[in-house]
């Protein structure tokens, strides 16, 4: 049995224009000790996807389908009960620490509340525990600046307060939105590390999201390419790099800087723009954008078609994109 299962999850919104499906069809499993990356732009159902399995969605958003952890199911389960899941055996490194954080509450005594809560430790013992969290996540003089307030901390101290923060249990399953997020690239780095060596210390199962394709290729096993709310090309990390084959997958790819290249030299970009939830197509939602759509595409939504092994994009133009994908 998997840790984390996820069987076609759709979350529907309420927006001015009316109900959108913000996510759809969404499946994937995650193994204790594996990490799994989420990659694509803002708005395609990243972090919807991810307050999903924290049980943190808006009280409007209509959720189907089943989010199974240890065979038990969250979805529909009682407020009382999920909480004693959040934060214990499900935790969440979100993508702002400045609004993850409370600034009226010392930032110690937000590190020893989930131990105290779900632990049932004494305050003295909590903490003693909350120190050695701190300083294990390179929080200099953790005793001392235990009382003190975010606002006296920088960006990247933050997030190393909310990482501590959500590592207090060892939950089974980390949830990273966007961890480096407005943090320069040493400070994304020592960060990312820092995740990294947790979750293998502790044997975590590591859900990471992020727009940048880099980070996916140098922190996560496998990965899920998302756009207009559903999966368009997944499998082994290694795997996708090799052989892109969905156009947005590529797409992302050649919109990335390249080292070496020409000063002045213009990034490559997709055509056009993300449309809208409420104006998404029928079929394929990157269907507007795509240079390989026709008509149909549009229309029907495409199945999941078998490139190698586990690697999986969805699209009904590979044979015009690469004669290597078969069908599944």
């Amino acid at each position: 049995m998997a840790l984390l299962e996820v069987l076609d999850l759709n979350i529907q919104l309420h927006m001015h224009r009316g109900p959108v499906r913000a996510v759809r069809n969404l499946s994937f499993a995650l193994e204790r000790g594996q990490t799994v990356g989420l990659v694509g732009e803002s708005g395609c159902g990243k972090s919807l996807t991810a307050l999903a399995l924290m049980g943190l969605l808006p009280e409007q958003a209509g959720v189907t389908g089943s989010i199974r952890l240890n065979g038990q199911e969250l979805l529909g389960m009682p407020e009382a009960q999920m909480c004693g899941i959040r934060g214990d055996r499900i935790a969440m490194v979100f993508q702002e620490p400045m609004t993850a954080l409370n600034p009226v509450h010392s930032i110690g005594d937000q590190v020893a509340e989930p131990l105290h809560l779900h632990r049932g430790l004494s305050l003295s013992a909590s903490r003693a525990q909350a120190i050695r969290l701190l300083e294990r996540v390179g929080i200099a003089d953790a005793a001392r600046r235990f009382d003190a307030y975010p606002h006296q901390f920088s960006g990247g101290q933050r997030q190393r307060i909310t990482i501590a923060m959500a590592l207090a249990c060892e939950p089974d399953l980390l949830i990273a939105d966007e961890p480096t997020t407005a943090l320069d690239v040493t400070l994304q780095k020592q960060i990312l590390n820092l995740i990294r060596d947790l979750v293998q210390e502790r044997g975590m199962a590591l859900l990471l999201i992020s727009h940048d394709l880099g980070v996916v290729a140098q922190n996560v096993a496998h990965m899920l390419v998302m756009y207009g709310g559903c999966v368009v090309e997944g499998g082994p990390t290694r795997d996708v790099f090799a052989h892109m084959a969905h156009p947005y997958t590529r797409g992302l790819l050649a919109a990335r800087p390249r080292l070496g290249a020409t000063p002045g030299t213009r990034l490559a970009t997709i055509p056009g723009a993300v449309p809208e939830l409420a104006d998404l197509p029928a079929g394929c939602p990157f269907a507007g954008r795509c240079a390989f759509a026709i008509d149909a595409c549009a229309q029907n939504f495409p199945s999941a078609v078998t490139i190698n092994g586990e690697h999986r994009a969805r699209c009904s133009r590979l044979d015009a994109i690469d004669s290597r994908a078969v069908s599944a």
